[in-house]
């Protein structure tokens, strides 16, 4: 047993230093100095404020956190960052505002699950030259892999600051262990076979929602998760965000033959998990109203609101780690697609793109440069305040006396850093035991085996349809995902109608259209 542990030990470690290491053989330590990235010496640069907008809700420990940033910015490259946060519900509607608008925005959280081709199409975005890249960031040029940066190509131009370790990309469900006694499971493979345990919620925890759903991003999450049962769908159609019907793949299929998500097989998974959705929905094991919950389902999981936790293989650590000290001992079920593997995450997965209209381009290159990239501002910026959000011991990452999981004002991975360079990270010495066991599994559910790997869909040729469908989504599609419709054969003949008039055919063409030409060129 004690082996076993130090081999888990061993294992994690090699886990999140390899990436570093590989790099760091090749590359040397010659960026690793605190100083600003660029020729000039940071006395004569101008200072400057930069603008910037990160997506999610602004933890309480922000302020003081940001402050000792816009300290070290300050020292270094003499700029200061002025922070801001879209929440997850205005992300629709907010981001491409935001840009189009022509705010006073330096910065702002790109990917490609919130349209990072659209908006680079649009001309939101400022170009990233590869000369200036090597000049302002030096330490980002020296980490990453040069594939990210042609993942990040539109139209051959680069328009985003990838991340330099792409995340594992399993979605998971996390069940509470003593309910699943009561509900007489041992082992659940699949959110499809919780009916149990639900049903036990309900009758022995009058307090508890089986299924507490957020607005934001749950809502969605566990239809999802039902679909990923009958076909291998990931989190967004072509050009549209999570909440969004449009034209996508079997990420299971290796012909690459594209789908509207209401025609087959499609519409027999989406059926599927619709009618699991609604029968939980009718029993009371969906809050009736997540429209007007902004509580997410893994925080209301901690405080015993909620019997299941959404979340991911990176966020749910924290949640697990909460869990366990009020005594809440943790399931975790994978969400997987019908070939056990799910599609490892992308290099624009996450990033920062530069508005068009910055004033400050090269200034905002060189603070992402250290931001992302310099071990001290990765520390700052993803764990917070060293002795008061974290401490290093014995090589390992935790947290300081007197503070837990729930009362950290700055949790990891919770002010939307999620781009910077996690191969510098060191082990958390406070993963739950359940949560190291299943990230020993990781290598085995992710595979980079999957036909549309680096596609980067252009949707500005149908930019209208696509709001269209997005909108016909919300009104149709959403009381689908949360089993609030009466008859879901009848509910899908109406959303179907309606995304039609939105313009599905065409943007179905115009993906195929562009998928052929990319699997042209990948032969």
């Amino acid at each position: 047993m004690k082996n076993a542990k130090k081999n888990v030990t061993f294992m994690l470690t090699m886990l999140l230093s390899l990436t570093m290491l590989l790099s760091a053989c090749s590359k040397g330590n010659e960026n690793n100095s605190n100083t600003a990235s660029n020729d000039e010496p940071t006395s004569s640069q101008k200072e400057v404020v930069l603008k910037g907008y990160l997506l999610g809700e602004t933890p309480k420990g922000m302020p003081e956190v940001l402050a000792k940033l816009n300290e070290k910015l300050k020292k270094d490259i003499n700029a200061t960052i002025e922070l801001n946060y879209i929440g997850w519900g205005d992300v629709q509607s907010k981001y491409p505002l935001l840009l189009a608008a022509g705010e006073d925005v330096d910065f702002i959280f790109s990917a490609d699950w919130v349209g990072y081709g659209e908006q680079a199409n649009k001309g939101a975005f400022y170009e990233l030259k590869p000369e200036d890249i090597a000049k302002y960031m030096p330490k980002k040029s020296a980490a990453i892999d040069p594939v990210a940066w042609e993942e990040a190509k539109i139209n051959g131009k680069i328009f985003m600051i990838p991340k330099t370790t792409p995340d594992s990309n399993v979605f998971v469900s996390v069940l509470r262990k003593d309910i699943m006694a009561e509900a007489g499971l041992t082992e659940v493979k699949r959110l499809s076979e919780i009916g149990p345990y639900l049903e036990t919620v309900k009758k022995n925890h009058p307090d508890m929602i089986g299924l507490n759903l957020d607005s934001q991003v749950d809502l969605p999450t566990p239809y999802q998760h039902l679909m990923r049962d009958k076909i291998g769908y990931t989190t967004a159609p072509f050009g549209g965000g999570p909440l969004a019907q449009g034209a996508t793949y079997d990420f299971t299929d290796p012909t690459g033959k594209i789908y509207s998500m209401v025609e087959e097989p499609y519409l027999s998974a989406q059926k599927y998990a619709a009618n699991i959705m609604k029968n939980w929905y009718d029993k009371g094991y969906v809050n009736k109203n997540p429209y007007a919950n902004k509580i997410r389902s893994k925080d209301n999981y901690v405080e015993g609101k909620s019997a299941v936790a959404f979340g991911n293989s990176i966020d749910i650590a924290a949640t697990l780690e909460a869990a366990e000290a009020k005594g809440i001992e943790s399931y975790i079920i994978p969400s997987l697609m019908p070939n056990g593997k799910v599609p490892m995450g992308n290099y624009i997965g996450g990033g920062i793109s530069i508005a068009a209209n910055s004033k400050n381009p090269e200034r905002v290159m060189q603070a992402f440069d250290l931001i992302m990239e310099d071990p001290s501002y990765v520390y700052l910026t993803y764990y917070g305040i060293e002795g008061k959000n974290y401490v290093v011991k014995d090589d390992k990452i935790g947290l300081p006396e007197g503070v837990t999981a729930d009362t950290n004002t700055y949790p990891p991975d919770a002010a939307g850093f999620w781009f910077v360079n996690k191969a510098l990270f060191k082990p958390m010495s406070t993963w739950s035991q359940t949560y190291i066991d299943f990230w020993e599994k990781q290598d085995e559910y992710n595979t980079s085996d999957f036909i549309f790997k680096g596609f980067n869909f252009n949707s500005e040729n149908v930019k209208t349809q696509i709001a269209n469908l997005a909108n016909a989504s919300t009104q149709y599609a959403n009381p689908i995902y949360i089993g609030a419709v009466k008859d879901v054969d009848k509910a899908f003949d109406e959303l179907t109608k309606n995304l039609d008039s939105a313009g599905l055919d065409k943007v179905k063409v115009e993906v195929q259209a562009q998928a052929e030409e990319f699997l042209a060129e990948k032969k």
